[in-house]
């Protein structure tokens, strides 16, 4: 009998993590707002991302120009639990894991060979119409990156 309560408590703490991910004020298309944004000449932009369900997952498409002004597009599929996913369309990441930290909050990670790449913070907005995106890492030649980027919401 307990172990009958244990698992249905199990299936209903996934199904509410699972939804408030899909809640977050993250989900949507954000598009980057270049004239609040800090980013380094020469330095990758990312220009728009989409977040969208995917089944029980998150899907997040990336598209924006390189550090030559060539375009550039990623996409990763996971959950915001903080484990690693395999991210494809980016040479200097083959991963990517996101962790929430609060409703507003959220960590990324990228990783080359389980190597730290890039780094940074999500946070949307109190009103959800805009975020900030703060990483730091480094570049394929082994250059110290950093920028804030901040988005509107479509």
């Amino acid at each position: 009998m307990r172990t009958g309560k244990f698992a249905l408590k199990l299936a209903v703490l996934c199904l509410v993590t699972g939804a408030l991910a899909f809640a977050s004020p993250m989900m949507g298309t954000w598009k980057l707002n270049e004239a609040k944004s800090k980013v380094p000449a020469g330095t990758a932009k990312n220009t728009m991302a989409v977040y969208e369900a995917a089944g029980d997952n998150v899907k997040v498409t990336v598209d924006g120009v390189d550090g030559d002004g060539k375009p550039t597009h990623n996409e990763w599929t996971g959950k915001f639990d903080g484990k690693d996913y395999p991210l494809t369309g980016d040479p200097q990441s083959d991963t990517r894991s996101y962790k929430i930290i609060d409703a507003h909050t959220t960590e990324l990670t990228n990783k080359k060979g389980g190597k730290v790449t890039i780094s940074g913070r999500v946070v949307i907005s109190a009103d959800g119409k805009s975020r900030t995106l703060t990483v730091s890492g480094t570049d394929a030649m082994g250059k110290k990156i950093s920028s804030t980027t901040y988005y509107d919401k479509q």
